[in-house]
This record gives C-alpha cells, structure tokens and sequence, in this order.
C-alpha cells in the first residue's frame, strides 16, 4: 500500500471513529417509553411543570396534604406527596373504565417513613371506587401491627359488606427509603386482587369472593370509575406526624406491564 493509500484509509478510520463516538451512549439499548400507546391510563410527570399539579389528565383530592412535581435526584420527575398526622393526598382518576372490569396498575414509590404509632395505624396507597358494589378497594395500603411489632403491607378493603378490613402480612413487611415497583391486578371475573412487589407475587397479598379479610359474606368488586392514587392514614395522633413519599411511572393497562 502506497503511503498516500494509508494516509487516506487512516483519515477515513478516524472520521468514522468520530461519527460512531458521537452517538449518545445507551441509543441503541434505550430503555422503553414509560407511557407506550394503549394503556387505559399512564403518568409519568415528565411533561408536567414543577410545583402543583396542572393538568387536565387527572384530579385532585387533599385535606391537609399537598401534591407536587420535583424533579428527583436521577433527574426525572416524579410527585412528592406531604400529608400531615391523618390527612390524604391523592392523585385522581375519574372517569376510568377497563374492558371487561379487569386491569392491571403499576406504580414506583418511596415512602419516607411509615407509621410506628398508634397501634393498628391504616393506610392506603391506591384505591378504587365504582358502580354496583359499595366496597372501596384497597390494593396496595398497610397497617402497623404492634403484636409483632412491624408495619406490613395488606389488600384491604371498606364501605361495603365485608366491612373495614386489612389483610396484613409478615410475608410483606414494609421497606422506608428505597424505591420499589408495586404492580397489582384487580379482576371482576373471580373478584380478585393481587399485588407484586418488585416484580415478584406476594400469594399471600390476595382477595377474591369468598377468601378476604372481613365479615363472612362474598367480597364483591364494584365496576370502576375511579382510581386514587397517593396516601392516606385514618387515625390521628401519627408517629411520625408527618409522611412523605414519591411516586413515578404510573400507569393503568388491561395488561400487565412489569418493572
């Protein structure tokens, strides 16, 4: 090879070099879109301003606890839920309807600290709330347990015939400060609610007609309209008095979609 033939094959080596170092590192392997096309209802705050909530794709419901868009430390956005003692702050889905009255949600979620105090303290995380049964379903809520003690989470449900009810479970004890993935499935074929916890089924986070926590009569789902998503703690006089959490990539599919 004659040394003008290196010099030229050498410069084209180096340009292509260039182009390809010029590519954003991860393009060809990035992860998929938090909200692809086709869910029944997906949130991934990105395109939302920071501070309170504007938008018109979900509601609001509050007493005595705020919801805010920050952006979080990875850089992403993502809603800072702050309630003080027993207040709610929730995230609103109305007017939500799933093919057949079966859908899967998913949510990503830290809390700050949960409650130690007082005994048997309640809360929810996601409810859901419809026509032709008074039940409001409780998917993802917990309870602190001061005969074991720990604080675990449980499906529960109230306002219907199988009364107030949170199924508890040592097999799901609660983690503070980290970030998790919960998923969970209600569907109206069996009446049944299951929960995964980073991906994995908890068997034991399950109801359906007639295996559930409350009074002896059947568990029934009630079509759903509506979808809450945040916090809420029922009895007063916390430890802590105040709760913060953060939840991310929500969505509502008539599939499951995973971590």
């Amino acid at each position: 090879m004659t040394m003008r033939r290196f010099l030229a094959v050498f410069s084209a080596a180096l340009i292509l070099g260039a182009a390809v170092g010029s590519v954003p590192a991860g393009a060809s392997g990035a992860s998929p879109p938090s909200c692809p096309r086709g869910l029944l209802f997906c949130e991934d705050f990105e395109r939302l301003p920071p501070g309170g909530p504007s938008t018109l794709n979900w509601g609001v419901d509050t007493r005595h606890g705020t919801l805010t868009v920050e952006r979080a430390r990875r850089g992403n956005q993502v809603l800072h839920i702050h309630t003080v003692d027993n207040g709610r702050a929730f995230l609103r889905v109305d007017d939500f309807a799933a093919p057949g009255n079966r859908f899967y949600g998913r949510m990503r979620l830290r809390v700050d600290a949960f409650p130690t105090a007082p005994d048997w303290a309640h809360f929810t995380l996601v409810e859901a709330t419809g026509t032709g049964s008074a039940e409001v379903v409780r998917p993802v809520g917990g309870q602190y347990a001061p005969t074991v003690p720990g604080t675990f989470w449980g499906v529960g449900a109230d306002g219907g015939p199988t009364g107030d009810w949170t199924n508890w479970r040592e097999s799901a004890p609660v983690t503070e400060d980290t970030w998790q993935c919960f998923e969970w499935k209600m569907d109206a074929a069996d009446n049944r609610v299951a929960v995964w916890i980073d991906g994995v089924a908890n068997p034991e986070l399950t109801a359906s007609t007639s295996d559930h926590g409350g009074n002896d009569v059947p568990f029934v789902l009630p079509t759903v309209d509506t979808v809450k998503i945040g916090w809420q703690l029922y009895q007063g006089g916390t430890t802590p008095g105040e709760f913060d959490l953060w939840i991310d990539d929500i969505a509502l599919s008539s599939k499951r979609l995973g971590c």
